[in-house]
């Protein structure tokens, strides 16, 4: 796995489901190979979409930041090509695959890399750990290393993930 090109990354969005009209607000990405971090990617995206209360009380973004942020076709090509022949990583990868696959998907853009969860693979390796949040396998994996991180902000937390993926599997 070492020699495979990861990407690991985070999205925020404005609810919890891309089937009902909520929109990626937020991403983040952390490019791995061969066990070394390369590159991130990071973008706020203005969807011209409300935010729920819900959200933004888990993630602080406010409507109001996102109005001079990158439309959605200005970020997605740029993610693409950052995201090129990757494996994607993410923690409840189900959840941002969905939501990614439906930005793409708006745009005409092919989504087709495998993933891996952390999520599943915390699961997994520490089936003890009284949840399996983010925050509480990276403390698990790390102590309390992560006062750097900004929880709920996407590159903070595709820096967790990245962390974890190479602490698990890299």
């Amino acid at each position: 796995m070492r020699n495979e090109m990861h990407v690991a990354f985070d999205v925020e969005t404005t609810g919890l489901n891309y089937s009902t009209g909520h929109r990626i607000i937020e991403i983040g990405a952390v490019l791995i190979s061969n066990g070394s971090i390369l590159g991130q990617f990071s973008s706020l995206i203005n969807p011209n979409k409300k935010i729920s209360r819900n959200a933004q009380k888990i993630h602080k973004i406010k409507e109001e930041m996102l109005m001079d942020q990158p439309r959605p076709e200005e970020v997605y090509p740029k993610f693409e090509d950052f995201i090129k022949y990757s494996t994607l990583v993410a923690h409840n990868a189900p959840f941002d695959m969905a939501f990614l696959r439906q930005e793409f998907h708006l745009l005409h853009l092919d989504l087709n890399h495998p993933y891996v969860c952390t999520l599943d693979l915390s699961r997994r390796r520490f089936p003890h750990l009284a949840n399996h949040k983010l925050s509480t396998v990276h403390r698990h994996l790390f102590g309390n290393q992560q006062n750097n991180f900004q929880a709920h902000r996407a590159l903070d937390d595709a820096r967790m993930v990245a962390a974890i993926w190479l602490a698990m599997e890299g």
